[in-house]
């Protein structure tokens, strides 16, 4: 496919993206940028929802990730699904009785000023860090299909990545992401499903011998419970996906403004249980995916030493699944990665004109112009990141972001754990110390936990480790007054 090629079909999508845009974007005020006026419909809320959750990384290095794992990442979706099931019955009726525009507003009610701090800037961390690894991906499949052949270098990929995000964010804000990411979540399944049947017609497959196929292959072990050393062992996968959830969407401003745009907490529990029960159902799309991508590459010689993350864009851009497969990855990438990465930049645009510069307890004619240079400021910040990200990245990218994401969201799962299980009142002003201090005795832990537990390998189960730890280190600062 030639760069030309790549660059309309591209173009094509962004210009729909930007109509989207310019129908939704016509109220730019901070009441609609932030909240939507609390006025989305729930299930577009919900199917949108799904695409943000995916990402570019599911895309890419869940099918990539089968080839090591096998369909073990099912067992952390279960975990999902019982994460997702707290979410919506104690964190999300706490944010709509609060009428939170920012969800760390609670860590201030309750705690105090320094606590508050402390968990936005924890969010501010994580969602830099896990929209540059996603758009990281798709700068390297822009840099691959369209600037390589051109001799154009790395870093205007992902400055074109970026500037793409904000031309279609940066009036409407949450109100129009709620539609856009409807818009690339169908894009992505479709480039997935689409691209499963023509692997199946490939092999002259019918429906029943496909799924046979991807059930005897050497890639479709869901449970492991043999050794409780193994990272992919099934208590710590499912606790992992769990904990993952309540952090990374109970507590995350971006996957939480979603669901605070919705007109009641009905209608956001709603979107909750309907999101999470298909989602389980597009995860093991990706994972029959990369089976048969897997089982497509030895059927037909092509190199395997081009696995993991590389697999799916080698096979889709180098012609090997046909012209239709191809148009759709690129669709089906672009979607993914933005779906996710155009979210993050509202909320983390709404998080510090909120949570650090108090907009929403001013009505300053000026904070709309604040907001936009807030706006451009973090896609910059994003542009620096996954630079920094790829002269540093060696391993794939849906683990690096995990790793990442236990030591970040960790300090925030026990903020709010300490809160809501406990009457304790914490001495606020050593809240920070907390937070740098469990993330440390995290990374000493999983750096020599191999050496000092028998063989013992800290994974995924991180994220629970540091919040524990955040816990305990907040206990031992509080005291028995009553919260109020």
């Amino acid at each position: 496919m030639s760069a030309l090629t790549v660059i309309a079909i591209i173009g094509g999508y962004f210009a729909l993206l930007i109509l989207i845009s310019f129908l939704t974007g016509k109220d730019d005020s901070n009441a609609a940028f932030f909240r939507g006026k609390k006025q989305s419909p729930w299930f577009v809320v919900a199917f949108g929802m799904i695409g943000a959750s995916l990402s570019g990384v599911t895309f890419i290095s869940v099918p990539g990730w089968v080839a090591t794992s096998q369909f073990s990442y099912m067992q952390m979706v279960m975990g999902y699904m019982a994460g997702y099931i707290v979410v919506a019955t104690i964190l999300m009726p706490l944010y709509y009785r609060l009428n939170l525009t920012s969800i760390y507003g609670y860590l201030e009610q309750r705690f105090g000023f320094w606590s508050y701090k402390t968990g936005a800037f924890y969010f501010l961390l994580s969602r830099v860090i896990g929209a540059s690894f996603r758009l990281y991906l798709v700068a390297i499949a822009l840099h691959i299909a369209v600037f390589e052949p051109m001799n154009l270098p790395f870093w205007l990929a992902v400055l074109v990545a970026v500037v793409l995000i904000w031309v279609y964010t940066f009036r409407g804000g949450i109100k129009t992401i709620i539609w856009t990411d409807t818009l690339q979540t169908a894009s992505m399944l479709l480039a997935v499903i689409v691209t499963i049947f023509v692997i199946k017609d490939s092999m002259d497959w019918g429906f029943g011998e496909m799924t046979s196929a991807i059930a005897q292959s050497d890639y479709s072990q869901v449970f492991f419970f043999d050794d409780w050393n193994d990272s992919k062992h099934f208590v710590k996968q499912f606790l992992a996906g769990m904990f993952i959830t309540i952090s990374m969407t109970g507590l995350d401003q971006d996957m939480m403004q979603k669901n605070l745009s919705c007109k009641n907490i009905g209608e956001a529990q709603k979107n909750m249980f309907w999101f999470s029960a298909v989602l389980i159902i597009a995860n093991l799309l990706f994972l029959c995916l990369g089976a048969m991508l897997y089982l497509y590459s030895a059927h037909i010689g092509f190199d395997m030493s081009i696995a993991g993350d590389k697999l799916y864009p080698s096979l889709a851009l180098g012609g090997e699944l046909g012209m239709l497969a191809a148009v759709l990855f690129i669709v089906g990438l672009v979607a993914a990665a933005y779906s996710s990465a155009d979210s993050a930049l509202t909320a983390l645009t709404t998080s510090f004109c909120v949570d650090f510069l108090g907009m929403d307890k001013t009505e300053k004619s000026s904070d709309k112009k604040v907001r936009k240079i807030v706006h451009i400021g973090f896609s910059f910040l994003l542009f620096i990141v996954i630079m920094v990200f790829k002269s540093v990245n060696d391993d794939s990218v849906i683990s690096e972001l995990f790793k990442v994401a236990g030591f970040t969201y960790g300090p925030l799962l026990g903020l709010y754990a300490f809160g809501l299980f406990t009457k304790r009142q914490v001495m606020d002003k050593w809240v920070p110390t907390v937070a740098i201090a469990a993330p440390i005795i995290c990374y000493v832990l999983q750096s020599n936990s191999e050496a000092w537990f028998s063989g013992y390998k800290i994974g995924f189960e991180l994220l629970l480790i540091n919040g524990l730890i955040t816990t305990f280190l907040l206990f031992l600062i509080s005291s028995r007054n009553a919260a109020e």
